[in-house]
């Protein structure tokens, strides 16, 4: 099954941003040309950029016009792709193992497998953390996938019909929407489910008075929304959240999930059809002590600053599951960095280098984490953040068509990464035409 041990065998676990764009970079330096054999394994067979789930959830994007295909990625970038779940990783032999995939029905496409690797570099992401939450797992929805995000928008639309259709009054949890957590997520799901909603509504659902029907309410625990980011971008937030009609609950903590709603600690109920939960990172289960690697409460990989993990050289991590240093974060007081998109993407460009170092024979370079602020998505009706964050000391806050511009440019990035100028100038072409044929936002 492996390739002559003449070409340096990578094994890419995870197709997320850093995963697929790392797979893309090698195998066009180094996979067409013959210098090494690239695999990515991943238990999906397409990518979606997770930044844009919130946006496949509330139905202001067709997925289908933005998933990647990862076996003609394969094809056309000079890498292979093989799919399945890791279950294991075997150090001594350098080999990964992977869970039989099953098809929808239950049948047996690929059986378990092994994989050899000269260099490994684990990049699965990560999840949301429940923190044990009672009722959590049984009662609400997260946005950790693609499949996900397409039970949430398909939920949501039935709502619709449904309360459309009947001829009873409405029940109270009826069209309200809870989200769990202020981060970014949580935020940008509530401003694009108050247009989505009120859009579904407008073709032909007109028993339903969006207005005074349809609810979104966002409940955070800290003291305000957007915890992670400055004060006045929070401040901003809060603002265009409450004029578009959303509640906003903070310093409430969320004692349980129940079936028509969330209970909150103070006692509260709050009436909800459809919960999210949103709040919380953590990376897989699975990577808690993985084939003895050292991992933190939060199972992410520890690494050094060459991306290796700490106890095997031949192991890296990237992205949400590695637990990396940020020596100049909180004002040089050091930290981590952050899971953010921006993250795997630098990590990516910089595992690239390191691989062709290391199959050179040359020493591996250090990481250093680049901070070019945040931005967050408010829909069409705004987009707010701090830019160069880490590179002028200090915050400078940006919002309206500029921010906006520069949240697009984000996506355009990792588009670059996996497919080049001329192929992302032509779908964004095709997009913007087929946007003038189509509703905007999905009805199914």
């Amino acid at each position: 099954m492996n390739s002559p041990q003449d070409k340096h065998r990578v094994v890419i676990v995870g197709g997320g941003a850093g995963g697929l764009e790392l797979a893309t970079r090698l195998g066009d330096t180094l996979g067409k040309r013959g210098r090494a054999e690239i695999v990515l394994i991943d238990k999906n067979r397409t990518h979606v950029w997770k930044p844009k789930l919130h946006e496949i959830a509330s139905g202001s994007m067709d997925m289908s016009a933005h998933e990647v295909d990862y076996l003609a990625q394969a094809h056309w970038h000079g890498f292979r792709f093989r799919v399945g779940e890791l279950t294991g990783i075997d150090r001594d032999k350098r080999e990964v193992q992977v869970a039989p995939y099953l098809d929808d029905e239950g049948r047996l496409v690929t059986p378990a497998r092994s994989f050899g690797y000269d260099t490994l570099v684990l990049a699965i992401g990560s999840l949301s953390n429940d923190f044990g939450t009672p009722g959590v797992r049984e009662h609400a929805m997260r946005l950790e996938s693609k499949a996900d995000a397409q039970r949430f928008h398909a939920r949501m639309v039935n709502a619709c019909i449904r309360a459309h259709a009947q001829t009873t009054p409405l029940l109270p949890q009826q069209l309200h929407v809870a989200i769990i957590g202020a981060g970014a997520t949580g935020v940008e799901l509530a401003a694009e489910l108050h247009r989505t909603t009120r859009e579904v509504i407008a073709y032909g659902l007109d028993r339903v008075d969006a207005e005074k029907d349809i609810q979104v309410s966002v409940i955070e625990a800290a003291d305000r929304v957007l915890p992670a980011l400055p004060a006045r971008i929070s401040a901003a937030t809060e603002k265009l959240l409450r004029e578009l009609g959303v509640d906003v609950h903070t310093n409430a903590k969320v004692a349980e999930v129940v079936p028509d709603g969330v209970r909150l600690a103070d006692g509260r109920v709050l009436p909800a059809e459809l919960v999210v939960w949103a709040a919380g990172v953590k990376a897989a289960d699975l990577l808690q002590g993985i084939a003895g690697l050292e991992t933190n409460r939060s199972n992410q990989l520890a690494v050094l600053p060459t991306l290796q993990t700490t106890r095997d050289e031949n192991v890296f991590a990237i992205g949400d599951c590695a637990q990396c240093a940020w020596p100049e974060a909180n004002g040089g007081k050091g930290g981590f960095v952050p899971p953010r998109a921006q993250a795997a993407h630098q990590q990516a460009s910089h595992m690239a280098a390191q691989i062709r170092r290391r199959m050179a024979g040359q020493p591996l370079k250090p990481y250093r984490y680049r901070d070019f602020g945040s931005l967050v998505s408010l829909g069409e009706f705004s987009t707010v953040g701090n830019m160069m964050g880490g590179l002028i000391g200090g915050s400078l806050m940006v919002e309206g068509w500029f921010a906006r511009i520069m949240y697009q440019s984000l996506y355009k990035m990792h588009e670059l990464a996996l497919h080049g100028t001329t192929k992302v100038a032509l779908d964004t072409l095709a997009r913007l035409i087929t946007r003038r044929t189509e509703p905007h936002v999905k009805l199914h």
